[in-house]
């Protein structure tokens, strides 16, 4: 079924980095900071995009950038994604989280393309460790309210294990390279790296 539910795009940008010791969300891989390279990236292929972030952060967002800011209800990515979810219960989100570097236009618009509204998420998988990637990811209005209940239960605050548990679209990308997740200096090393090959 194609769902009526929007797709709006949420690049969560408001963690602590501090396993890279820097800010991820301000490291420049494609010539501006990488918070703002998937913001555009979104924006090419959602109804909207916004930018999950810190109330401290709110001072270095540009003024044309929609943000949306963490409420600090939950733990870890969750608080993120479930901000944007109570400021549009109505949509579903394309996340991504700033630590993907080698993601693209081409590998969000077949994320897209493979939706299925009647699971939870359509989300990014390896294909040689098919585990739902929870933060390149579309989640449906249903997953998000279904995450608040979970919560509320103490069933911990990782929304990969939520999402495993759940009925959810895998799809394997053609680069596996895309899901690279950029958390520590020597990651930001082999992403460079990877860029510089093409």
């Amino acid at each position: 079924m194609i769902s009526n539910a929007k797709i709006y795009g949420l690049v969560l940008s408001g963690g602590k980095s501090t396993r890279m010791g820097e800010d991820k969300g301000l490291i420049s891989y494609h010539g501006i900071a990488q918070r703002e390279y998937l913001y555009q990236l979104l924006n090419q292929v959602c109804d909207a995009t916004y930018l999950s972030i810190r109330e401290n952060q709110k001072d270095e967002i540009a003024s044309e950038v929609n943000t949306i800011v963490d409420k600090n209800e939950y733990r870890g990515p969750y608080n993120g994604l479930l901000s944007a979810h109570k400021a549009f219960p109505d949509v579903a989100w394309l996340v991504l989280a700033c630590d993907l570097p080698l993601i693209d236009r081409m590998a969000l618009e077949k994320l897209i393309a493979n939706r299925d509204a009647d699971k939870m998420a359509t989300a990014y998988a390896d294909i040689e460790n098919p585990l739902p990637e929870p933060l390149c990811a579309i989640w449906e209005p249903s997953a998000l309210r279904t995450s608040l209940s979970y919560l509320e239960e103490g069933n911990g605050t990782c929304p990969r294990k939520f999402l495993i548990n759940n009925d959810v679209q895998l799809v394997y990308p053609q680069k596996k390279e895309i899901l690279l997740n950029a958390n520590s200096k020597l990651e930001y090393e082999m992403a460079l790296e990877k860029l510089a090959k093409g």
